[in-house]
C-alpha cells in the first residue's frame, strides 16, 4: 500500500528532455493527431512556432519520467501491477515545440488510504531549461492514481 509519508514530497528536477521532431510525428500519429503543425515544420512554422509543435497530451511523455521517481521508490511502498490511472490534467503555459529542453520536478500532494485502496495525486511540473540555467513553466500535468490492496 502506499506509504502515506510521501504526502508533500518533492523530488529533484529530472535530467532534460529532448523533445526530438520524429518523436513529436511519432507520438502525434499514435493518437491521430492530424494537424499539420505535428509534421510539418513549414506548417508549424507558417503558423508562427519556432519548430514543430506537440501534441497537448505529449507532456503525459515527460510526465510520466518524472512520476517513474516516485513509483520505482521502494519506500513509496507503490506495486505498479496494482495501479489504475483514474484521471490526468493538463495546464499548459505554451506548447512544447521540438528543440525543448525540458525538466520536470515532482510533487507528491496527497496519499489517502480508504477501505483497502489508496488514492495519490501527483502533480508534475515541466520547464524549458534554457543554457543559462533559467526555467519557463510549459506545462502542469495533474494524475490520479488508485492502487489496489492486496485483499482487493
Amino acid at each position: 500500500m502506499a506509504n502515506p509519508d510521501f504526502a508533500g514530497r518533492e523530488y529533484a528536477a529530472t535530467a532534460p528532455y529532448s523533445v526530438g521532431r520524429e518523436k513529436l510525428r511519432e507520438f502525434a500519429a499514435a493518437v491521430g493527431a492530424a494537424h499539420p503543425a505535428h509534421h510539418d515544420l513549414v506548417a508549424a512554422r507558417g503558423l508562427g512556432y519556432p519548430d514543430l509543435v506537440a501534441p497537448p497530451t505529449f507532456a503525459v511523455v515527460v510526465a510520466q519520467r518524472a512520476e517513474a521517481q516516485y513509483v520505482q521508490d521502494p519506500e513509496a511502498g507503490i506495486d505498479f501491477s496494482r495501479v489504475v490511472h483514474a484521471d490526468e490534467k493538463f495546464v499548459h503555459h505554451r506548447p512544447i515545440v521540438a528543440g525543448d529542453e525540458l525538466v520536470t520536478v515532482l510533487h507528491v500532494d496527497s496519499v489517502t488510504q480508504r477501505a483497502g485502496i489508496a488514492m495519490v495525486t501527483t502533480r508534475c511540473e515541466i520547464s524549458a531549461q534554457a543554457d543559462d540555467g533559467t526555467r519557463e513553466p510549459v506545462s502542469t500535468v495533474s494524475s490520479s492514481l488508485v492502487i489496489r490492496g492486496e485483499d482487493s
